[in-house]
């Protein structure tokens, strides 16, 4: 079993679906899995997601978050 240093869990962070631990730099981040991934994209798909304001020009600028 791996011991796990503080370096990574700072690159750990949670799978948005179903909250398991996973690397931010993993195969499928911000998700855990492929299952994960596609469940996302289903939500989309369906409309379960909304954008809740209109887009600003300040939205499209590149580098503003």
């Amino acid at each position: 079993m791996k011991n796990t240093t503080t370096n990574d869990m700072k690159n750990m962070m949670n799978c948005p679906i179903c909250t398991q631990s996973t690397p931010s730099d993993g195969p499928y981040a911000p998700f855990c899995s492929s299952r994960c991934k596609t469940i996302d994209l289903g939500r989309w798909a369906n409309e379960s997601y909304k954008i809740t304001r209109p887009i600003e020009n300040r939205d499209l600028e590149e580098g503003v978050d």
